[in-house]
């Protein structure tokens, strides 16, 4: 009976915590540490790629208004990052070549990933029955990827469809 008075004050004083699972984390140089360089971080294009798959999935599920709101935080977020990196852009100009390069880089595939949220949520609005919400999408994805991009095809293709513009386009 004793022993058993004793079981508690032995947890307490060696612990009841495994060593052997515990995570330590550990940069070997505290430099080369980057806090948005992981692909799960919220401040990425694999981040709006990730809203977009979700919106699908919704689609697929038949629950129209959360993918949505998806395709919403996808549009949003490629927003927000095609702004940062032309405003980098326009910061380092003149500065080091380098860093205009890349941003003008990563802008690109911003604009195109935001094209598609358009194209996804514009064709989300036709289908029900909202054409008037979804002629601006489609008209930005032809003024950032222009009338000759597959994606500015595309766009001014349903415009046609919708009935907003009618002279065909030959580019």
């Amino acid at each position: 009976m004793k022993f058993l008075k004793l079981i508690p004050i032995l947890f307490i004083f060696f612990g009841n915590f495994p060593y052997k699972d515990s995570v330590h984390a550990e940069v070997n140089n505290p430099k080369d540490y980057k806090v948005l360089s992981n692909a799960s971080k919220t401040l990425s294009i694999s981040n709006v790629k990730y809203y977009l798959k979700q919106g699908d999935s919704f689609i697929k599920k038949g629950d129209f208004d959360t993918a949505k709101d998806s395709y919403l935080d996808a549009r949003k977020l490629a927003k927000q990052l095609a702004s940062f990196y032309a405003d980098l852009n326009t910061a380092f100009k003149g500065t080091d070549a380098r860093i205009p390069n890349e941003m003008q880089r990563k802008g690109k595939k911003t604009l195109q990933i935001l094209a598609e949220s358009n194209d996804r949520l514009a064709a989300l609005y036709i289908k029900n029955e909202k054409p008037e919400v979804a002629v601006p999408l489609l008209i930005e994805n032809i003024r950032i990827m222009s009338p000759n991009s597959p994606e500015g095809k595309e766009a001014y293709k349903k415009l046609i469809q919708l009935g907003f513009v009618e002279t065909k386009y030959n580019g």
